[in-house]
């Protein structure tokens, strides 16, 4: 239920407040896969793709009828991102923990940058990655972190509301170089 109330207030205030900006110094929005440096079998995402495309996240209907399929705003992604879909990536950001176990992580957001935490400002829906870790992971906070996994790209939902873009189904976190 914490993961729930995390991604709603997060899409909620995107939502809502309409927030949207230009991503930073982009490539051209939806690279192609064929493109994008591959480490060890891994494409090597960071939010300059992630990000590279404005969207906005359909308004919630609470008028709607429980069995009716939502708008998902999908077609505002990429063609060369949607290629992501199901590929194994590894992406570096900042973790936003939203459910743990036993002391360790094992649900997060992964960032863009810090500034969404607490008074900073709100980010765009594709300016975070919802990550599930098969094990949990220690939690490391306000420094970069890098994750891999198998990547899913397109509209995601709890309860009627859109919560993010993209899910990382997190295999192993690694050591950020540079």
């Amino acid at each position: 239920m914490k993961t729930l109330r995390a991604l709603v207030w997060i899409s909620a205030i995107v939502s809502v407040g309409g927030f949207m900006r230009a991503a930073d110094a982009a490539p051209a929005p939806g690279t192609p896969a064929a493109s994008i440096a591959v480490d060890n079998g891994y494409l090597k995402l960071g939010f300059e793709q992630l990000a590279s495309y404005n969207f906005t996240p359909p308004a919630f209907d609470p008028a709607a009828a429980p069995n009716a399929k939502p708008p998902t705003g999908e077609e505002q992604i990429p063609a060369g991102v949607k290629e992501w879909n199901g590929k194994k990536a590894v992406i570096t950001g900042f973790m936003v923990p939203v459910k743990m176990e036993k002391g360790l992580v094992t649900e997060f957001l992964l960032m863009r940058n810090t500034m969404a935490c607490c008074y900073g400002s709100v980010p765009n829906m594709n300016e975070w990655v919802i990550v599930k870790m098969k094990k949990g992971v220690a939690p490391l906070m306000d420094v970069p972190v890098q994750f891999y996994g198998e990547l899913k790209v397109g509209a995601m939902f709890e309860n009627g509301y859109m919560t993010g873009l993209y899910e990382l189904e997190g295999e192993k976190m690694g050591e950020v170089q540079g």
